[in-house]
């Protein structure tokens, strides 16, 4: 149980962070609501007055940069157990994120080709 003590206490410190900034946020903060603040976010785009039969459509730019953040979180979330690991890995781990790294290209590429890294 020793070995557990600073997870336990660094868990027990992130709670209590978490919980003293939503209620001092509450106590001390400034209650100035109007209808912009109370309003559903849509991605920078004015939400339509429902009607029958009608469909809001999206940019396909929302969706790539959404793809572009996936792909950088599955690479990091591959990439750093190998690097913590790696001399005990060998050759077959190089060749495995050899193979991860050459995937995950392919995805960039896409992503690039469809110009999702252009920032207009």
């Amino acid at each position: 149980m020793n070995g557990y003590a600073p997870i336990l206490m660094l868990g027990a410190v992130a709670l209590a962070f978490a919980l003293v900034s939503v209620v001092l946020a509450a106590v001390v903060g400034p209650r100035r609501h109007n209808r912009a603040k109370l309003e559903a976010y849509e991605c920078g785009i004015e939400p339509l007055p429902p009607t029958a039969g009608m469909v809001q459509r999206f940019p396909v730019k929302y969706y790539l940069t959404a793809m572009l953040f996936i792909i950088f979180d599955i690479e990091i979330v591959f990439l750093y157990p190998w690097a913590v690991a790696a001399d005990s890995l060998g050759w077959f781990g190089l060749l495995a994120v050899g193979l991860f790294l050459v995937n995950v290209s392919v995805a960039y590429a896409y992503e690039w080709r469809r110009g999702g890294l252009r920032w207009d």
